[in-house]
């Protein structure tokens, strides 16, 4: 069975299955968020890098990008459960949600994530979190969210999800609507 077919069976499966499989989900991600910041550490130590200056500027830029990717975390997590799911991929919503900072890109959670991974990095002076382990994290999750993930979204919700998906950006908001100039509403 391949990914996208039992990510699509068990999100769109019995409640009771998805409830179970949730806290693995958990699990995954949150060892996936020890295994960046620990990497990062390991390979500064295993490079004998001095690390990133700590200073003011590394400290309030670490600080921001930290506070607005939690912010956003928690937005889509209390966005997810009003919608009677969760971030997790095998318990999502059983509606497509395109409101919020959902209607701006497909994917901020992962945004607030990758904001606060690399505010951790900066945060704790670690070249390598920020310049290899987060980078690195950032291409697995597009290439799952590319193989796996909108397959099985689309599979779910069809032409809707497909529309969707061509109108919003996967992880920025546009700064501008293509095909409008600057300076027309």
């Amino acid at each position: 069975m391949s990914l996208q077919n039992l990510f699509h069976s068990v999100a769109s499966g019995p409640k009771k299955r998805r409830e179970l499989l949730t806290p693995v989900g958990l699990t995954v991600f949150g060892g996936s968020l020890a295994v960046v910041i620990l990497g990062g550490l390991l390979t500064d130590r295993w490079l004998q890098l001095q690390g990133i200056p700590r200073g003011p500027a590394s400290v309030v830029s670490g600080s921001i990008l930290l506070s607005i990717g939690a912010v956003i975390c928690g937005w889509c997590v209390l966005r997810f459960f009003e919608s009677r799911g969760t971030p997790v991929p095998f318990n999502p919503p059983e509606e497509l949600i395109q409101t919020g900072l959902y209607g701006k890109m497909r994917n901020p959670m992962l945004t607030g994530v990758f904001l606060a991974l690399f505010g951790v990095g900066l945060l704790i002076g670690s070249f390598s979190m920020v310049l290899i382990w987060t980078p690195g994290y950032i291409l697995l999750h597009v290439l799952e969210l590319k193989l796996v993930e909108e397959p099985e979204l689309e599979r779910r919700f069809g032409p809707a999800y497909a529309e969707y998906r061509r109108r919003v950006p996967m992880f920025f908001p546009r700064l501008w609507r293509p095909g409008r100039s600057k300076g027309t509403g």
